[in-house]
């Protein structure tokens, strides 16, 4: 079995070289393209800190345990009612909650609450409502509780909502130039294959036979005169 040097490869690459080229400016267009036409969709977090009312390892261990409690109560469709009712949306609470995703974060003794949509004030508007009602949520139960065992929630910071479909122009137009490269690349070397099978020179001879060409037999140059007395009955 023979294996081409790395200097073959590289003349391959010279010889079509505007394949590649080609294919880099297609796939790059067409990925500009295609994320031109796409609806943006844009995500809003909301993180809502969860903090004991005393410093104790007691409390705080429990706040902890009670975090993902915490974050399934707010993952519900009476809680996603209610936002929807606060803020008038057009949508059911299943619609909303499939758009909606929770995370409890032990470590930070935070709540994050992310939110998927076409608007992004929108976005902003419903995570920021959802992480209100966890708020008062607290406060109300810890009316049921001593001042020292009580947990509040507080929002920490205003949501910003940002782009997360499609990605930023710049980085599909380098995604779609490196899928052009591949592509160019598996094009380049079908169409070598393809014709590795003509040989054209003494150097394709060599190289599939295996053998060392010593000598070529020249084409006869006939001259016209011979070609046309060779043949009389072609011209009666």
């Amino acid at each position: 079995m023979k294996y081409m040097e790395l200097s073959q490869y590289l003349r391959i690459l010279a010889r079509r070289w505007w394949i590649l080229v080609v294919a880099v400016i297609v796939t790059a267009i067409s990925a500009v393209a295609f994320a031109k036409l796409q609806t943006p969709v844009y995500q809003s977090t909301a993180e809502v800190v969860i903090q004991p009312a005393r410093p104790d390892f007691g409390l705080t261990q429990s706040a902890k345990t009670l975090l993902r409690s915490y974050m399934t109560v707010a993952d519900s469709n009476r809680w996603a009612q209610q936002v929807i009712d606060r803020l008038q949306l057009d949508m059911t609470p299943q619609q909303l909650r499939a758009n909606a995703r929770f995370a409890a974060e032990d470590d930070r003794m935070v709540i994050q609450i992310e939110v998927e949509d076409t608007d992004g004030e929108q976005a902003n508007r419903i995570a920021r409502t959802w992480a209100i009602l966890m708020v008062e949520w607290r406060d109300q139960e810890n009316q049921k509780q001593r001042k020292e065992d009580r947990v509040f929630a507080e929002l920490r910071d205003e949501p910003v909502y940002t782009q997360s479909w499609p990605p930023r122009t710049a980085i599909m137009l380098v995604a779609g130039a490196i899928l052009g490269v591949l592509i160019g690349f598996v094009v380049v070397f079908a169409v070598e294959w393809v014709e590795s099978g003509v040989i054209r020179t003494p150097a394709d001879v060599e190289q599939w036979l295996g053998l060392t060409l010593m000598a070529m037999v020249p084409l006869a140059d006939f001259p016209k005169s011979a070609r046309a007395t060779s043949n009389p009955e072609r011209e009666r």
